[in-house]
């Protein structure tokens, strides 16, 4: 008999491909989220339209669900992070806490949280070399922002939860994960996403002058969205009940994104840096512990990704440009 699985969030850019994912894989899927995938249909068996801040939604959509992967958050990149600190607090914590008692009540046999490097403590974060964030590296806490602070307090309520309770939970921290069917534009979109557009409207404009928002010198790491999907589905099948690293280890300055995807694209662009969020200097991944652990690490190159990502970006700001 299939698993039966929840996937919250469903609508958003990972839950809709974990779906697809999970489907593939062969489990009974229902998806569950405040909207349908803007992009592409979900292939969830079944797709619940639901407000998970609210408690009964929560227990409706745990009703028979074997293993649930929970994706529903209120974010978006740096944009919208950096502005809405209360709003994210209120409406994460609601989510989190009514999801995670709900598949309690229910009987859920495994649970995983999708937390985020922005749980790090901006004091290691200070140098664009900076050294990869180990998972040991969240305490003593002082993370970016509400953002932050409230995936770490769901941390630590799932750990709670299999100590009291003995629902075995999982918990990732996803660093920077992008590719298509995401969001592109319109101040929710991750820094990936936001060159690709602006990149695409250089090429179809001819104005080859983008915005980058501060000196670009600031660093991250980017992982693709198929090597997250195969990760969470290796995690949930794992015994490992600590936080776990899922991006890839390799560092790249947004000047370097910027020039990474201009080459995709096939054009010469011009960098103008303007003020702006920018978020920590630099963050990075170490991912001793997700070789040791699950015998795996994301392989799919960022070249790849972005490719593939800048593809289906470029079609979309071409539908835009034609309405207009």
């Amino acid at each position: 008999m299939a698993t039966r699985v929840l996937v919250t969030g469903a609508g958003g850019f990972i839950g809709h491909h974990l779906v697809t994912y999970l489907k593939k894989k062969g489990h009974w899927v229902r998806g569950v989220d405040l909207k349908e995938p803007e992009y592409a249909p979900s292939d969830a068996d079944d797709f619940q339209i639901a407000d998970l801040r609210s408690v009964e939604p929560c227990l409706k959509a745990s009703e028979g669900i074997d293993e649930v992967y929970a994706l529903a958050a209120d974010m978006g990149g740096m944009g919208f992070i950096s502005a809405n600190h209360a709003l994210i607090l209120h409406n994460n914590t609601l989510i989190n806490v009514h999801t995670l008692e709900a598949a309690r009540l229910a009987g859920v046999k495994r649970y995983l949280y999708t937390s985020s490097a922005c749980i790090y403590p901006l004091f290691k974060q200070t140098e664009v070399n900076v050294t990869p964030l180990k998972e040991e590296d969240a305490y003593p806490a002082q993370p970016e922002d509400a953002y932050g602070w409230e995936k770490l307090l769901t941390e630590r309520l799932c750990l709670y939860y299999t100590q009291d309770y003995k629902l075995p939970t999982r918990i990732v921290r996803f660093h920077n994960i992008f590719g298509p069917l995401g969001t592109w534009e319109g101040g929710r979109e991750k820094a990936p996403a936001a060159m690709c557009r602006k990149i695409a409207y250089a090429k179809l404009t001819g104005n080859r002058e983008i915005e980058i928002w501060g000196d670009g010198l600031q660093t991250r790491s980017f992982c693709y969205i198929d090597d997250c999907t195969e990760g969470l589905l290796r995690l949930m099948r794992s015994d490992h009940a600590e936080p776990l690293n899922m991006g890839q280890d390799r560092l790249i300055s947004i000047n370097g994104l910027a020039d990474l995807v201009s080459e995709i694209a096939n054009i010469k662009i011009v960098k103008k840096h303007i003020s702006g969020p920018q978020g920590v200097r630099g963050r990075n991944s170490d991912n001793t512990r997700l070789r040791e652990i699950l015998k795996w690490e994301p392989s799919i190159s960022l070249e790849d990704g972005l490719r593939k990502t800048y593809l289906w970006i470029e079609q979309q700001v071409k539908a835009s440009l034609a309405k207009k």
